[in-house]
């Protein structure tokens, strides 16, 4: 069985620093992992590319060849992964053993994970290849100096939720960039009513049943939680990959073969 992380969030939230973040951290720790490129935008790494979208298609060819804009470009790229699933990626996914661990460094178009199938399609093709999949959406910390900004993140991490059914572990990103921390527990462990009153306070009245659905949704039944992450903290880091280990239930098939050998073997070991 292999393991893999869908990184994904708005542009700019840091996807790729959490990539090569988390790549230089289990390198410390003796943990293999592989960074795998989905942007085909994307023109610089701190990372060593496993897998790289850009082998597959160019993002300027299809802007020339189309006459297509960078994000219609973009879509296009995607869909033409898609379309290479059962080619292009299972002969690169060939390169990896069953339990290898893969990380999906990808766009930050929000309709890729809000409603166009494509992301959808492509963890469902990893599910059947037998990878456990957990996805790490990234908002950036500023989204909890206001609580419209926050609000609006949890409805776009919602309905990444909601329309990749997959587990999931949201990340409030650039933790050591935000520089008032005061208020950051009405985020983390919101108040249903504090988050009403401020939402009531920034929008009209014609608002107030909206906000008070949105404010349950968030804060009464728990529908979405962020982790602060610190990348400049290696325990922040650590924290934050051992809530996603547990997600794809990372070492616990070999937790499971170490006691069935023990239990072959009984107590003494293997027969000499």
């Amino acid at each position: 069985m292999g393991y893999a992380q869908l990184v994904i969030g708005p542009a700019g939230s840091g996807k790729s620093t959490y990539c090569s973040s988390l790549y230089e951290h289990c390198e410390t720790i003796g943990r293999t992992m592989n960074v795998v490129n989905l942007d085909p935008a994307a023109e610089i790494f701190n990372y060593p590319v496993a897998m790289d979208i850009r082998e597959l298609v160019s993002l300027e060819d299809v802007m020339e060849e189309l006459k297509l804009g960078p994000n219609g470009a973009l879509m296009y790229c995607m869909e033409y992964l898609e379309d290479s699933l059962h080619d292009w990626v299972d002969e690169e996914l060939e390169n990896y053993r069953d339990d290898d661990y893969l990380i999906f460094d990808c766009p930050g178009q929000i309709e890729l994970f809000t409603h166009v199938p494509v992301l959808k399609n492509f963890v469902e093709h990893l599910k059947q290849k037998n990878f456990n999949v957990c996805v790490v959406y990234l908002l950036d910390s500023q989204f909890i100096t206001d609580v419209t900004k926050f609000i609006s993140g949890c409805m776009s991490s919602l309905a990444a939720m909601i329309q990749l059914e997959l587990p999931h572990v949201n990340i409030l990103s650039k933790m050591d960039l935000l520089q008032d921390k005061s208020n950051i527990d009405d985020y983390l462990n919101p108040e249903p009513r504090t988050l009403l009153a401020e939402l009531n306070k920034r929008m009209g009245p014609q608002f107030a049943k909206l906000n008070k659905a949105l404010i349950e949704m968030v804060g009464e039944y728990g529908m979405v939680n962020f982790i602060p992450l610190n990348l400049r903290k290696e325990r922040s880091i650590q924290y934050v990959l051992s809530q996603i280990d547990v997600c794809i239930q990372f070492g616990e098939d070999a937790d499971v073969k170490i006691k069935d050998e023990d239990e072959d073997f009984g107590d003494d070991g293997p027969d000499s």
